[in-house]
């Protein structure tokens, strides 16, 4: 089964070193049945489509994750604010989607989490990944944007919808599995 797995850069970063990843949580998107009767028409491309448009949009959510630890690392360091401000001593994370395709077997369904979850068993080896779909640098604005409204959006603020699209607007660059480390060390 093709799955779509929400990643960031430092995810694709573990990747590369370790020729292996554990998706957050075990989860990923698919093309279900419950996703293909949801939609009253569409082939198999434009489904993979909407599943990885759901990987992309957890993508943001990995990325709010990732710059809250930071943060959070920030302060454990001792870091506090003072006249001038907060302190930003922090590397902050890089505000770009990303979206592992790969081939698995043993995906579970999770009808009652979403149309097009998935639930994997264990880790992906790099020699099942198919693609990795990146937003490309000139996103990065409207994603940093997304991520701060992304659960808000959910929530069905429409203004905060509307920020999301702005960044959803944006489609994710292709990347074949051989690239990965290129792509890397340019960012």
């Amino acid at each position: 089964m093709r799955v779509y797995v929400p990643a960031t850069v430092p995810m694709l970063r573990e990747l590369v070193t370790n020729r292996e990843l554990r998706p957050v949580g075990g989860t990923a998107f698919a093309v279900t049945p419950t996703l293909r009767e949801a939609y009253a028409s569409g082939d198999d491309e434009e489904l993979a489509e909407v599943a990885m448009a759901e990987a992309a949009r957890a993508s943001l959510r990995l990325l709010a994750a990732e710059r809250e630890d930071a943060a959070e690392t920030a302060d454990d360091d001792g870091e506090s604010e003072d006249a001038d401000g907060p302190a930003t001593t922090y590397h902050s994370p890089v505000y770009r989607r990303a979206v592992i395709a790969a081939d698995v077997t043993g995906a579970k369904l999770r009808p009652d989490l979403d149309d097009a979850v998935v639930r994997l068993a264990g880790p992906i080896g790099y020699d099942r990944i198919a693609s990795v779909h990146v937003d490309l640098a000139e996103a990065e604005p409207e994603v940093a944007k997304a991520v701060d409204v992304v659960d808000a959006a959910d929530l069905g603020d429409s203004d905060a919808e509307f920020v999301l699209g702005d960044a959803e607007d944006h489609q994710l660059a292709w990347y074949g599995a051989q690239e990965l480390p290129f792509l890397l060390e340019l960012l």
